[in-house]
Protein backbone atom coordinates (compact mmCIF):
# COMPACT_ATOMS: atom_id res chain seq x y z
CA UNK A 1 0.00 0.00 0.00
CA UNK A 2 1.31 3.18 -0.84
CA UNK A 3 1.39 6.25 1.58
CA UNK A 4 0.60 9.49 1.02
CA UNK A 5 2.80 11.78 0.04
CA UNK A 6 3.47 14.45 1.91
CA UNK A 7 4.74 18.17 1.22
CA UNK A 8 7.53 18.13 3.41
CA UNK A 9 8.59 14.90 1.85
CA UNK A 10 9.40 16.82 -1.16
CA UNK A 11 11.72 19.23 0.55
CA UNK A 12 13.89 16.47 0.36
CA UNK A 13 14.15 17.01 -3.65
CA UNK A 14 15.21 20.99 -3.39
CA UNK A 15 17.59 19.93 -0.17
CA UNK A 16 19.37 17.33 -2.75
CA UNK A 17 19.79 19.55 -5.95
CA UNK A 18 20.92 22.75 -3.69
CA UNK A 19 24.01 20.50 -2.46
CA UNK A 20 25.15 19.45 -5.90
CA UNK A 21 24.65 23.29 -6.73
CA UNK A 22 26.84 24.16 -3.76
CA UNK A 23 29.39 21.45 -4.56
CA UNK A 24 29.72 23.06 -8.01
CA UNK A 25 30.04 26.69 -6.82
CA UNK A 26 32.43 25.62 -4.14
CA UNK A 27 35.16 24.02 -6.39
CA UNK A 28 35.29 27.22 -8.17
CA UNK A 29 38.80 29.43 -8.18
CA UNK A 30 37.08 32.20 -7.76
CA UNK A 31 36.48 33.68 -4.35
CA UNK A 32 33.21 35.11 -5.24
CA UNK A 33 31.68 31.78 -6.57
CA UNK A 34 33.24 29.94 -3.70
CA UNK A 35 30.85 32.56 -1.28
CA UNK A 36 27.75 31.38 -3.42
CA UNK A 37 29.05 27.74 -2.89
CA UNK A 38 29.31 28.02 1.26
CA UNK A 39 25.78 29.77 0.92
CA UNK A 40 24.02 27.34 -0.80
CA UNK A 41 25.68 24.73 1.46
CA UNK A 42 24.01 26.69 4.75
CA UNK A 43 20.20 26.62 2.33
CA UNK A 44 20.91 22.87 1.90
CA UNK A 45 22.35 22.32 5.93
CA UNK A 46 18.88 24.00 6.57
CA UNK A 47 16.84 22.03 3.95
CA UNK A 48 18.09 18.44 4.86
CA UNK A 49 17.68 19.75 8.82
CA UNK A 50 13.61 20.69 7.76
CA UNK A 51 13.36 17.54 6.38
CA UNK A 52 15.54 15.12 9.28
CA UNK A 53 13.25 16.45 11.68
CA UNK A 54 10.05 15.54 9.95
CA UNK A 55 11.84 11.89 9.01
CA UNK A 56 12.86 11.51 12.26
CA UNK A 57 16.40 11.27 10.72
CA UNK A 58 18.59 12.15 13.97
CA UNK A 59 21.91 10.95 12.60
CA UNK A 60 21.17 13.26 9.88
CA UNK A 61 20.47 16.30 11.76
CA UNK A 62 23.74 15.88 13.70
CA UNK A 63 25.55 15.27 10.70
CA UNK A 64 23.76 18.82 9.28
CA UNK A 65 24.72 20.68 12.30
CA UNK A 66 28.02 19.54 12.04
CA UNK A 67 28.47 20.33 8.33
CA UNK A 68 26.95 23.99 8.69
CA UNK A 69 29.46 24.57 10.99
CA UNK A 70 32.73 23.66 8.67
CA UNK A 71 30.77 25.74 6.02
CA UNK A 72 30.24 29.19 8.26
CA UNK A 73 34.52 27.97 8.73
CA UNK A 74 34.56 27.80 5.11
CA UNK A 75 32.69 31.23 4.02
CA UNK A 76 34.75 33.06 7.01
CA UNK A 77 37.79 31.90 5.40
CA UNK A 78 36.63 32.99 2.48
CA UNK A 79 35.69 36.82 2.55
CA UNK A 80 37.59 39.48 1.17
CA UNK A 81 39.21 40.49 4.66
CA UNK A 82 40.87 36.60 4.97
CA UNK A 83 41.71 36.72 1.18
CA UNK A 84 43.62 40.01 1.50
CA UNK A 85 45.95 38.64 4.72
CA UNK A 86 46.98 35.36 2.59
Amino acid sequence: MMRDLNLIDLLQWPAMLTTVLAAWWIGSRKPQRRRIGFACFLASNLLWTLWGWHAQAWALIVLQICLCAMNLRGLKKTTPAQEQRS
